[in-house]
C-alpha cells in the first residue's frame, strides 16, 4: 500500500527466465508493492515456472504468443480486476531500475499525474546505459515528429516503464490498440487525446546481454506504426477522419482531480 492505495506491478514477459527473478527482487525491495502480475506470452523457457515460485505473484500464461500489445491488455485487465489503484508496468528484462517505483507511485497518487513515464532520455542515460546508437537516433527522430504532430513535449514515447492511475486505465479504449509493439505508442496517444497530463522521471537503464530488444526490422515496422499513429491523431483532431483510437466524444475529456480527492459519487479505497 502507498497512501491507502493498492500498488500493482505488471510484467509483460516473454522468455524472461534469466532476468525475471532479479527484476522481481528489486521491485519487492521497495516495500510498497502489494502484488506483481506476470503475464507469460507463450515463452519457450522457464519464465512461468520461475514466476510460480515467487511470493505475491499472480501468474497468467498465454498458451501461444499473442504479441506484446496483447500481453499488456491482459496485464491491465488483471490489475484492474485485482483492485489496483496504481498500476506500474515494468519490463522483466532488468533494463529499468525498480528503485523509481516509489517516486512514480507518489506522483500518480496525487491525482495530478495519471500517467508517469520513466524516461531514458532525460538526464542523458540512454547511451550511457548502452542503448544502440541507431535506436537512440530513431527514438529522437520519432519523438520529435510525434511532439510536433500532437503538440506534446515528451522526452520520449517509447519507454517500457510506466505508471497509471486506475481511473485513467478505465477510461482508455485499449481494445482498439494494436496487439503488437506499437501498442505502447497508441496507448500514449490515447492519453494525450483525452487531455490527461503525462509526467516523466529520469530513469537510468542498463542494456545487458539478457535484456530483451526487438531487432532492426521489427524496429522499422514499429517506427512506421508510430508515424501512422501520430498522423491519425492529427487528422482526427482536425476532423478529417474518424478513428477508433481517437473517438470524438473522448477528446479532451480528462479532468484532473485535486490531490487525493476521490471521484464524485465514490468512496475512497482504504488500506
Amino acid at each position: 500500500m502507498f497512501r491507502g492505495k493498492q500498488i500493482i506491478v505488471v510484467m509483460p514477459a516473454y522468455n524472461a527466465a534469466r532476468t525475471l527473478k532479479r527484476t522481481y527482487d528489486e521491485v519487492m525491495a521497495e516495500e510498497i508493492v502489494d502484488l506483481v502480475i506476470v503475464v507469460d506470452d507463450g515463452s519457450k523457457d522457464d519464465t512461468a515456472a520461475i514466476a510460480q515460485t515467487l511470493p505475491h505473484v499472480m501468474l497468467h500464461v498465454h498458451p501461444t504468443n499473442q504479441g506484446y500489445g496483447a500481453n499488456q491488455k491482459t496485464c491491465y485487465r488483471l490489475a484492474l480486476e485485482a483492485g489496483g489503484d496504481i498500476v506500474i508496468m515494468i519490463h522483466p528484462d532488468y533494463q529499468y531500475s525498480p528503485r523509481l517505483i516509489p517516486a512514480m507511485a507518489a506522483m500518480a497518487a496525487t491525482g495530478l499525474y495519471p500517467c508517469v513515464l520513466g524516461s531514458r532520455i532525460l538526464g542523458g542515460y540512454a547511451l550511457q546505459g548502452g542503448m544502440p546508437w541507431w535506436k537512440y537516433l530513431s527514438n529522437r527522430f520519432l519523438t520529435m515528429f510525434e511532439n510536433l504532430v500532437t503538440g506534446a513535449k515528451l522526452s520520449e514515447y517509447h519507454s517500457g516503464y510506466r505508471a497509471f492511475s486506475r481511473e485513467l486505465l478505465e477510461s482508455l479504449s485499449l481494445a482498439s490498440c494494436s496487439d503488437n509493439f506499437v501498442f505502447d505508442n497508441q496507448m500514449l496517444a490515447q492519453i494525450l487525446w483525452r487531455g490527461a497530463t503525462i509526467a516523466e522521471v529520469s530513469c537510468p537503464t542498463r542494456y545487458e546481454p539478457e535484456s530483451s530488444s526487438i531487432n532492426f526490422s521489427r524496429s522499422l515496422v514499429y517506427g512506421l506504426g508510430c508515424v501512422r499513429t501520430a498522423l491519425a491523431f492529427c487528422l482526427a483532431k482536425t476532423g478529417l477522419i474518424r478513428c477508433g483510437l481517437f473517438p470524438p466524444e473522448k477528446k479532451g475529456q480528462w479532468r484532473q482531480r485535486a490531490p487525493h480527492a476521490p471521484p464524485k459519487g465514490s468512496s475512497s479505497r482504504g488500506a
